[in-house]
């Protein structure tokens, strides 16, 4: 099995906190000892826990999940065990958020390390998207814009969004959520990804004349009147620190080095590096994409390093999977939920004890849950 060490980016050294300390006897635990102990764990819950685990993931975690996709796929999942008192969301803070907000109210949702952030959500913080807000409502704009936000943001921008019309998405829905969003009205606000926003419109057709970026550090997003008047698709500035690391250049080193293969990204990319590759969708989309393809055939893949690395595995010796970036594009902060943090919960609950605990406050959750539904029934 593959060991993955993470490297923090300089954004996410300056804005994730440092790891909660574990109680002592967690730590210095074999492999083999947790792997042994999780399980006894997961044995004396039986179906009071479900586990549900995102791709990026690291594999010692994956293989105790009950539920293994993308946010999108895991919102759903909730529903399927109402009798469930328990669900540990291994994957990052906003996705906990957002598990809380869809399940039923006797479900307790926990992450079994509360520093497992995301960057990408933490370039929206709430109070500069009511900044936003009010300016477009200042320049009588307001009404003519439907916000949309990516699912990897804070459950106070998604109240928000709820509350002023708008939805959610995810990159399995980007394009459909777009278009219900342009039936709404003739312009939308999206964030907090400009990457996804660009690469999905772009797709769809939208020139990018068409497009601005708004950026919330700048009053009135650094825009005059007449440039956000002219834009179809207002795109928050913001990214994934995992996919900007991909790039047009070692797309073209892959193909020179592999002759044939085909390179499919995640529309989180930067728009060069999606108009360079054969093909961009969701990680499911790569996933079902990879695995349909033909015998023989040979993939250069463009997202978190562990997704790549599972379907390498996974399809060969029939297929050949690499990843666009020699060295593998490791979300750090999913890693931070290690085998040792989720022996931590699950023993605590055998125990009685709840920690961690993801509680999205009641004021937050009605048009969060508004904008998460609308989510669900766009397809």
């Amino acid at each position: 099995m593959t060991k993955f060490i993470p490297v923090l980016t300089a954004y996410e050294k300056e804005h994730i906190s440092e790891r909660q300390p574990l109680p002592e006897k967690y730590l210095g635990l074999s492999d083999e000892e947790m792997d042994r102990r999780i399980a006894a764990a997961r044995a004396k819950l039986g179906s009071r826990v479900i586990i549900l685990g995102h791709h990026y993931q690291r594999d010692e975690i994956i293989k105790f999940a009950d539920y293994i996709g993308d946010s999108f796929k895991l919102a759903g999942e909730i529903s399927k065990h109402p009798d469930a008192e328990f669900i540990v969301f291994c994957g990052v803070h906003f996705m906990a958020e957002s598990a809380d907000i869809l399940a039923m109210p006797h479900q307790r949702i926990i992450l079994p390390d509360l520093a497992a952030g995301c960057s990408m959500a933490d370039m929206a913080p709430s109070d500069q998207l009511e900044v936003c807000w009010n300016e477009l409502k200042q320049l009588g704009l307001a009404s003519r814009v439907v916000p949309i936000t990516y699912i990897n943001s804070a459950a106070a921008i998604k109240s928000l969004v709820g509350e002023n019309g708008g939805t959610v998405c995810t990159s399995s829905n980007a394009a459909a959520t777009l278009k219900w969003g342009w039936e709404q009205k003739e312009k939308i606000l999206f964030l907090p990804d400009q990457h996804l926003g660009r690469n999905t419109a772009f797709k769809m057709g939208v020139p990018l004349d068409q497009m601005v970026v708004w950026d919330p550090n700048e009053p009135f997003g650094g825009l005059t009147r007449e440039q956000i008047e002219g834009a179809k698709l207002i795109l928050w500035k913001g990214h994934c620190s995992v996919h900007v690391r991909f790039t047009a250049k070692q797309i073209e080193k892959v193909r020179a080095e592999h002759p044939g293969i085909k390179v499919i990204v995640h529309p989180e990319v930067p728009f060069e590096v999606v108009q360079a590759a054969d093909d961009s969708g969701s990680t499911e989309h790569i996933l079902k994409t990879v695995r349909d393809s033909a015998p023989g055939s040979k993939w250069a893949v463009a997202t978190e390093v562990h997704l790549v690395h599972r379907l390498a595995e996974e399809v060969a010796p029939e297929k050949t999977v690499v990843s666009l970036d020699q060295f593998g594009c490791l979300c750090s902060t999913m890693f931070r939920v290690s085998p040792n943090h989720l022996l931590w919960v699950l023993d605590s609950l055998v125990d009685g004890e709840v920690v961690n605990e993801i509680v999205v406050p009641d004021e937050q959750k009605k048009w969060a849950k508004l904008a998460l539904d609308r989510m669900l029934t766009i397809t």
